[in-house]
């Protein structure tokens, strides 16, 4: 009898043993879980901070706002003539709607007049 007094005890201990370690040894893993996706998620929030770091250098460069407003708002510097050129497979293609109008509207701010043109490609 004193051999499965001491079965059931050392049963005992052992499960309080296994029980006493599982609770910290779970919390353990989730929070090295989610220190893994804070990490990836502070990775991919420092390359996008990086990329925005570069794009305001470029715009902080003249030469590069130029060529943004020609190519997107279709500016042309005083004297130089503006050409389009069509390329095969542009026939259905209505350029008339996609260069901003010359006049601005009466009830329209500039700034307005010039969002309009940028989100209305």
């Amino acid at each position: 009898m004193t051999g499965t007094r001491r079965a059931a005890m050392f049963a005992m201990v052992l499960c309080a043993l296994a029980l006493s370690i599982a609770v910290p040894l779970r919390t353990y893993l989730s929070q090295r879980d989610e220190l893994r996706d804070a990490n990836a998620e502070s990775d991919k929030l420092r390359e996008q901070v990086a990329a925005l770091e570069h794009r305001k250098s470029q715009l902080n460069d003249p030469a590069f706002v130029e060529i943004e407003a020609r190519k997107r708002l279709h500016w042309v510097r005083p004297g130089e003539t503006p050409y389009i050129v069509q390329l095969p497979g542009d026939e259905n293609r209505n350029t008339e709607s996609e260069r901003p109008s010359g006049k601005p509207s009466a009830n329209q701010s500039w700034y307005e007049e010039l969002w309009q043109s940028v989100t209305h490609k």
